[in-house]
């Protein structure tokens, strides 16, 4: 693939105007700086008793940040954080995307809430299927777009396919596509490419998503990480929640992310079971295809996917079947579990194959 190159974006031209003379909300934490510790706090309206939460949290999150930026490699300047992943992909519609005139363009199969959060801020949707080997159709999905396509979502590695797009089809469209592009890396983690978050200077249209939920153990928490340029940033910043990130969610992830070991040794793990679980697949005699995966999750190709979705809930055994989902034809997307989850569901699965 021949890579060139258009003119540079304006992103200041792709904010809504609604957007550019909105005056943000100032709360109470963001109106000093400290200059003596302790601090006496009576500006909130709080209650003062100490109890560990009473307190609202720091709006600009700094010690996370902080930990994120060394973990990352990307300045805090450069980064916002949100009450999850779907958080800082609405604020994104809400700062490009005009409602009841612009679009956005997904590449099913793909991640269900782009759908979702373009019907709720009624944004119309261009769906651009991915080809055979779940691979953007770069030449297609360019002229598709229009002067109302505000932004592109790639989602690599793809849920639920499993697998990156190639390095070359991100960069053709990154050059090309007269919008903002969104990359989520939620199984970045799982994969042996580099995150896109190296090449925001590179990239001024470009937002790279990431979350905590996947690699490093905190789902519940709900913490959603989104990198971009500073000009991008700020006026994200401008419009989110003031304290979108609740303060035991800022412990947690502090408390987390600081176990740097047993991250790596999860992650670890996890990659190990994928490969076995990929090689105990190949003995299940209805399945028909395993699909290469870069994430924490195989799709495979059964004989009948809700026959067998079926079998394995009767069997106490969750799953998701992705047969509705274009390209997916009778196809199951089994996440990666511990040693000894997986050992029961390849048994569970031999179990079936004879029943």
């Amino acid at each position: 693939m021949t890579v060139t190159k258009t003119t540079k974006l304006d992103i200041e031209s792709l904010i809504r105007p609604a957007i550019k003379a909105l005056k943000p909300y100032s709360s109470a934490r963001d109106e000093f700086q400290g200059v003596s510790d302790p601090m006496v706090f009576l500006d909130a309206n709080e209650n003062p008793f100490d109890n560990g939460v009473n307190r609202y949290p720091d709006p600009k999150q700094r010690t996370v940040k902080s930990i994120l930026s060394d973990i990352k490699g990307i300045p805090v300047e450069n980064m916002l954080l949100g009450n999850g992943s779907d958080e800082v992909l609405d604020l994104i519609f809400r700062v490009f995307c005009e409602p009841n005139q612009d679009n956005i363009l997904i590449l099913p199969p793909t991640y269900g809430m782009y759908e979702v959060l373009a019907n709720l801020n009624a944004i119309e949707i261009k769906k651009i299927q991915l080809t055979d080997d779940f691979q953007p159709d770069v030449e297609n999905i360019l002229s598709k777009a229009d002067k109302n396509s505000k932004l592109l979502f790639l989602c690599s590695p793809n849920n639920p396919t499993g697998n990156s797009f190639t390095s070359e089809s991100i960069t053709e469209l990154v050059n090309n596509f007269k919008g903002i592009i969104v990359i989520d890396e939620a199984y970045i983690d799982f994969s042996n490419g580099e995150s896109w978050s190296t090449k925001l200077e590179e990239f001024p249209n470009l937002i790279v998503t990431q979350t905590l939920s996947k690699a490093y153990g905190m789902a519940g928490i709900r913490l959603g990480i989104c990198f971009a340029s500073t000009q991008i940033i700020n006026v994200l910043n401008a419009i989110k929640p003031p304290y979108n990130v609740n303060e035991l969610t800022q412990q947690k992830a502090i408390e987390q992310l600081s176990s740097k070991e047993v991250t790596a040794n999860q992650i670890k793990t996890i990659l190990e079971e994928r490969t076995k679980l990929v090689s105990e697949l190949e003995t299940v005699n209805y399945v028909l295809k395993i699909y290469p995966s870069d994430a924490n999750f195989i799709l495979v190709k059964v004989d009948d996917a809700t026959k067998r979705y079926n079998q394995l809930i009767d069997r106490g055994i969750v799953i998701r079947n992705r047969t509705t989902q274009p390209g997916c034809d009778n196809c199951l997307r089994l996440t990666i579990g511990t040693p000894e989850e997986n050992e029961v569901l390849i048994k569970t699965l031999l179990l079936i194959s004879e029943s």
